[in-house]
């Protein structure tokens, strides 16, 4: 296979292509099971393979993907095909950041492959983790595992030749009661990098059994907290909520498509400009953000983009000044072209596609804030006069360009000069984006830094959806709006 592929990449550029990649991905299998009320509510398992071809032509892309592979020059033809269309109608031609030729495989560290473990094994560990929620109080407790299992071979016409094999394990535990006054509330926890790697042995037990005990007797708390207090106050902000906030306010502001027009689905666009890389305060002096996917074990680190560009530990924020995007071969070029200088020197490998029938497109990694050097959680909260300290995330909404914010919290508590006093429902807090990380006035130490897995991050149109991870500290903002 992977010398036809060879075959047809030769062939194509002999016929006038600028340049031509290929995805063949042999096979991706996923498993989802869901457990509710002690009830397996599903247990589902898929399979899909194929390629995924792109062509470059007179500055225009041209794709094409099958899963029937008996004729692939028909697949590789009508990429081209594309390709020469779309060149009849080209306003700013395509041209590619220059990259290495790289021969090289890239295999997630995994002990026990979850696809080869029985499902009963699985169903009984959900019983179990069940178990552990059944508690008073609690009128709803789900718990689900999901696995994902994919081989990719990428080869380009430029000599690049990348086998990946990639395995990640996702799970969650969730407990929902209803409060006097007839309100819903739930209160979550999910699965984070733990170890050296992420197969089925990432599933501890223990320590779910141990945050179920944490999140049940947290739900009861809020069942009969009071509502949170409409005020202005120093928010500090836990992973289980502070991933969201990365996430959302840094990672996908800084998608370098999302910067220049072309990504305006789920929250449009952005409100940076190329005009703000070296210039631009982002937050405070105590704020340091990256694009990390050399991070060991989680799911933002791939090896290879779908480029065929290594990995990178980015720099996106500098000490509160902006230096860096998430960036793809093609948009580092434009970007550079539009701004009449050299922003970005070369692609961060950031260029994913969820499937071999999707193109790539520029992709968060792990975006991660650096830990600080403001103690623990304790040391923070008792330099704390007036606060509320915030985890899980129950909603959020987005400015167009991502340039404010409103997030819920599942629970949240008040601090009163450097103690926390009480628990307090419905908690929520808003802010301008800017103003926010302007605002950063703590960061903890590394032993409050986490890195959270997510799996459902969506971008584009159709619709994308990507797994990585958060690696964050606890943090404190001064003078937040609280309650509304």
């Amino acid at each position: 296979m992977l010398d036809q592929i060879k075959a047809h990449l030769d062939r194509l550029r002999a016929s006038g292509a600028t340049y031509v990649d290929c995805r063949w991905v042999p096979s991706e299998d996923a498993n989802a099971l869901t457990m509710w009320n002690g009830n397996l509510k599903q247990a589902a398992s898929s399979r899909q393979s194929g390629v995924g071809i792109r062509v470059l032509f007179q500055g225009a892309w041209g794709f094409s993907a099958a899963s029937d592979l008996s004729d692939l020059g028909i697949v590789f033809d009508r990429a081209l095909e594309n390709a020469r269309i779309a060149a009849e109608r080209v306003t700013f031609p395509v041209r590619l950041a220059e990259k290495d030729s790289v021969q090289d495989t890239f295999i997630s560290p995994c002990a026990v492959d979850p696809f080869e473990v029985p499902l009963a094994e699985k169903v009984a560990f959900l019983e179990l983790l069940d178990a552990s929620l059944n508690q008073r109080g609690v009128q709803q407790r789900m718990s689900t595992l999901d696995f994902i299992r994919k081989q990719v071979h990428f080869a380009d016409s430029e000599g690049s030749e990348i086998g990946k094999q990639i395995i990640e394990v996702f799970a969650h535990i969730g407990v929902r009661g209803v409060d006097p006054e007839g309100t819903a509330h739930e209160r979550t926890f999910r699965l984070g990098r733990r170890g050296a790697t992420r197969g089925w042995e990432s599933l501890d037990l223990d320590h779910f059994r141990e945050n179920a005990e944490r999140i049940v007797s947290e739900l009861n708390q809020v069942l009969q907290a009071e509502t949170c207090p409409v005020d202005d106050r120093s928010v500090i902000l836990l992973p289980g909520i502070m991933f969201l906030q990365t996430h959302e306010t840094i990672g996908h502001p800084l998608e370098l498509d999302r910067i220049l027009g072309y990504e305006l689905a789920f929250a449009g666009g952005s409100f940076v400009t190329l005009q703000d890389f070296g210039e631009l305060r982002y937050g405070s002096e105590r704020l340091t953000a990256r694009a990390d996917a050399t991070l060991p074990n989680s799911p933002g680190s791939f090896g290879y983009d779908d480029d065929g560009v290594p990995a990178e530990d980015n720099l996106l924020i500098d000490r509160g000044i902006l230096v860096g995007a998430i960036t793809g071969r093609q948009m580092v070029e434009e970007a550079n072209a539009k701004a009449q200088r050299i922003i970005f020197p070369e692609s961060s490998g950031a260029n994913r596609a969820t499937a071999f029938y999707r193109v790539p497109i520029e992709r968060m990694t792990n975006i991660n804030i650096d830990p600080g050097c403001d103690g623990t959680l304790d040391d923070i909260v008792a330099r704390t006069e007036r606060g509320i300290i915030l985890d899980g995330d129950r909603s959020w909404s987005i400015g167009s360009n991502r340039e404010q914010f409103h997030f819920a919290c599942e629970i949240g508590w008040l601090v009163e000069d450097g103690r926390v006093i009480d628990v307090v429902k419905n908690a929520t807090y808003k802010d301008d984006t800017l103003r926010f990380w302007n605002a950063l006035s703590a960061v903890g130490d590394a032993s409050t830094w986490e890195v959270v897995y997510v799996e459902n991050c969506g971008k584009g149109q159709p619709n994308q959806v990507m797994q990585l991870g958060h690696g964050i500290p606890v943090c404190r903002f001064d003078d937040v709006r609280i309650g509304e």
